[in-house]
């Protein structure tokens, strides 16, 4: 409803009209440009590495190869078109993950035998990451261990409170026809996110009892340390190649879902937010396939600079700092019936520069892929244990927060919106 009072056309633009700030929709604009080719080259590379073990042409090939396929999928067809198709794709996304589940708990004799195999392989669990608090693929590691922090502020509450302020998912939000559409989407939605996340969790530590015993050995052995590649090589050597057709399938419907809706957000940011800023934000559909078409490219170029084993780390990143540089600003925006635009900068700038600070300086696992304190300092942390494992998120959100927080009821602009949604 307030996006469609206001004509806001993208989130930045959402954030510069509510808060009635250029500020607000410049840097918002930023953050997303810089942001999201990490979440992007996470998707691109993880549809190359299935591409790759099924067809059998190299990385490279398969990364380029598929970047092209998308990159015509998403600069032909405006954001209404790709969503019509997203209902079409997400249909093929659950039937070929249920159909995954299914096969995995056949092969592996079913679900108890699967789930006991599991358990029983605790003593199989590698040094380096039994050091680091990991007690088994069934259990939670020990608590304030490396690995429980690792899990619990980057996977758990990095990623399940990062999806809350995820610029492109709002822009869809945008779109809806009206607040009952919304709700009618929930029914479809929910057990959809449950089968698509639930799924890949499931079946990718029991490939650990597929590969032990067929092989010999662990998942991560069979993929050559590379776990980004350790479903992509369970589909193709333990499921028919029926499935692994449908499968491809599936993946290639789901990545170009995510991505569509990914590069459409960062070509309007890059052409409306910031190039066209201040004037018709259509200002010509050439000139936003262009932005999308430069941010594809982008992308691509972060996906060749990654190393191996990003894809959890690089969506972590990606949503830990939309989460803390837009949740707060974007719930007061909501929920407040006067946002107060100083409460408003103080929040993103707090939220986003301290993510940044943690993430290149304090986080090891962050500060390793960006290589910044170890060129600069000559360390890759900063901060010692327990501090090197915790999650940006974890001082960023509650910083940005209290922020936005103090700021707006200090200037008593703070009561509820009517009606928000």
């Amino acid at each position: 409803e307030i996006g469609n009072r206001l004509k806001a056309v993208t989130f930045p633009d959402l954030m510069g009209k509510i808060y009635q700030s250029p500020f607000m929709q410049v840097v918002s604009g930023i953050i997303i440009i810089i942001g999201m080719p990490l979440y992007t080259a996470a998707v691109l590379i993880g549809g190359a590495q299935f591409i790759k073990a099924t067809i059998g042409i190299s990385y490279e090939a398969s990364l380029i190869g598929f970047a092209v396929i998308v990159a015509i999928y998403v600069v032909f067809g405006g954001l209404i078109a790709v969503m019509y198709t997203d209902a079409v794709q997400g249909t093929i996304m659950l039937v070929g993950m249920t159909v995954l589940l299914v096969a995995t708990y056949l092969l592996l004799g079913g679900v108890t035998a699967a789930h006991t195999a599991l358990t029983a392989m605790s003593d199989l669990v590698p040094a380096g990451l039994a050091a680091g608090g990991m007690v088994g693929w069934t259990s939670m590691p020990e608590l304030g261990s490396p690995i429980w922090f690792t899990l619990v502020t980057t996977l758990v509450l990095g990623v399940g409170i990062g999806v809350l302020a995820q610029p492109q998912l709002v822009v869809r939000f945008m779109t809806a026809r009206d607040a009952k559409s919304l709700n009618r989407a929930v029914l479809v939605g929910g057990p959809f996110i449950l089968m698509m996340t639930g799924v890949a969790f499931t079946v990718g530590a029991l490939t650990n009892v597929y590969f032990y015993q067929t092989l010999g050995m662990i998942s991560v052995e069979a993929a050559a340390g590379n776990v980004d590649a350790i479903i992509p090589i369970f589909i193709n050597s333990a499921l028919p190649e029926w499935f692994v057709v449908i499968f491809m399938i599936t993946l290639l419907a789901a990545a170009m879902s995510t991505l569509s809706s990914l590069f459409h957000s960062m070509g309007t940011a890059l052409i409306c937010d910031l190039w066209g800023r201040g004037r018709q934000c259509a200002l010509s559909l050439r000139a936003n396939q262009v932005g999308v078409l430069i941010m594809i490219v982008v992308s691509l170029v972060v996906a060749f600079l990654m190393p191996g084993s990003i894809i959890a780390i690089a969506t972590a990143m990606f949503m830990g700092l939309c989460a803390s540089a837009f949740l707060p600003v974007f719930a007061v925006a909501v929920y407040c019936k006067k946002p107060d635009v100083v409460a408003a900068k103080a929040s993103l700038l707090v939220g986003a520069a301290t993510w940044f600070f943690w993430a290149l300086f304090v986080n090891t696992r962050y500060a390793s892929v960006f290589g910044l304190s170890k060129a600069v300092l000559g360390n890759v942390s900063i901060l010692g244990y327990p501090w090197s494992a915790i999650d940006p998120i974890i001082i960023a959100l509650p910083l940005s927060a209290i922020t936005i927080l103090l700021l707006q009821y200090s200037r008593g602009r703070c009561r509820p919106e009517p009606g928000a949604a």
